[in-house]
């Protein structure tokens, strides 16, 4: 049987490229004509026109608590609980309705592997024919739907095990003899000790694909120790699947579905190749068409391709949060502001805001990277501290770098506070 779900997975970059830039304007289309939020964040965007890659950065990036406030907004004013994002309406082309915190409401389409879990599955070795073991939530949130429909897919059967119940969980396991798991790691990791606690051998129980939480190499190897091989993937109640780990171990392959971008935090703009920033999502779900979607999340694009060969762009995988907003002396300081302020002087290549001192007595260093000599950089110190008092109203201090002085982390704000 062979290694590769489909042979998407394994086109040349310049074929899907090309798919991918030829499905994005009749995606900004169809969200124009069928997402009223859309319509109203594209107005002016002909969706009609050719997208190059290039030209996809010039487009807004929604991000998640913006369309937390749409949503919010929509629900007083017209009733729309998705805030205008979905192109479906109740009924029976939208057979479940998800909650996620917030709240965030999600519309579930009709199509199979509507979520598009089935690759990651197949990636961490599920099969058709097999029985898995789903210990995603099957209420509110839609981790739990989605995996069993991706799992039906790819032709597994699925026991919705859900969450909690840990000796039934065992139990389930021991007489049903699923494949594998599918659920959190730290989970699999109660429910492993748990039969060895009741002695109850799950000799069959060889593989799992974990999401939801961090999934450190430590406990990965103490699955392995065990007998069963774990893999991650990334994906998100908005967006599905966004990419999966391979047998290779070298980062997380993007899924076929999605265009990926990442981003200044704060900021629509991409970075290069290896820096950290925000992950920015575009689907081609034509039911919940997402643009230029900012997940929140910091990760950075991996050079070269998969050793398995598949030959989509890895991540590094999660990497943290990109939301890094501070509160200094009573005002709310944002990454946007930082990236507002460096774009005002053409010779600042990064910039990075240090908040320092303790609650209340804190001070701000707005720490530059810039090209040019010394005497180029004559009075910029003061330029900036300047723009800084007027887009943040609170002064700061500037501290001149050479080019390349600031970690690569994706921070643009670090709070290096004292709290106690």
């Amino acid at each position: 049987m062979t290694q590769f779900f489909d042979s998407l997975e394994t086109r040349s970059k310049a074929t899907r490229e090309t798919a991918l830039m030829a499905g994005l304007p009749r995606q900004i289309s169809h969200a124009q004509t069928h997402a009223p939020a859309f319509a109203a964040l594209l107005q002016g965007i002909d969706g009609a026109a050719p997208i190059p890659r290039a030209a996809l950065a010039r487009l807004p990036v929604t991000r998640k608590h913006e369309l937390l406030e749409r949503q919010r907004a929509a629900r007083q004013s017209s009733g729309d609980a998705f805030g205008g994002f979905s192109a479906l309406a109740y009924g029976a082309c939208m057979p479940r309705v998800f909650a996620s915190p917030g709240t965030i409401y999600e519309p579930e389409g009709t199509r199979k592997d509507y979520w598009r879990m089935a690759r990651a599955m197949y990636a961490a070795g599920f099969r058709p024919g097999q029985l898995i073991h789903n210990s995603f939530s099957y209420h509110f949130v839609p981790a739990g739907s989605m995996m069993e429909t991706g799992a039906h897919a790819l032709g597994c059967s699925v026991f919705p095990g859900g969450t909690g119940q840990t000796e039934q969980q065992v139990q389930a396991m021991a007489e049903l003899r699923p494949a594998g798991y599918i659920g959190t790691p730290s989970f699999l990791k109660i429910i492993v000790e748990k039969a060895a606690e009741m002695k109850v051998p799950l000799p069959t129980v060889t593989r799992a694909l974990v999401s939801g939480e961090a999934f450190p190499p430590s406990l990965r190897d103490w699955l392995g120790e065990r007998g069963i091989a774990g893999y991650q993937c990334y994906a998100s109640a908005d967006l599905g699947l966004i990419a999966y780990e391979t047998e290779a171990r070298e980062g997380l392959v993007l899924d076929e579905g999605v265009i990926v971008e990442i981003v200044r935090p704060g900021t629509g703009d991409p970075v290069a190749e290896g820096e950290v920033g925000e992950l920015v999502v575009t689907t081609l779900n034509p039911d919940y068409p997402l643009i230029r979607f900012g997940t929140g999340d910091l990760s950075a694009l991996l050079p070269g391709s998969c050793p398995t060969g598949r030959t989509n762009t890895r991540i590094r995988g999660w990497m943290g949060r990109a939301d890094q907003t501070v509160k200094v002396r009573g005002m709310f300081v944002h990454p946007g502001q930082v990236a507002d302020i460096a774009r005002r002087f053409p010779e600042v290549i990064k910039a990075r805001l240090v908040v320092s001192g303790e609650m209340a007595n804190d001070s701000m260093t707005f720490q530059v990277e810039a090209t040019g000599s010394a005497t180029a950089h004559s009075g910029l110190d003061q330029r900036i501290s300047e723009v800084i008092r007027d887009v943040t109203k609170l002064r700061g201090t500037v501290q001149l770098l050479a080019p390349g002085s600031l970690p690569n982390d994706g921070k643009v704000i670090e709070d290096a506070r004292s709290y106690k």
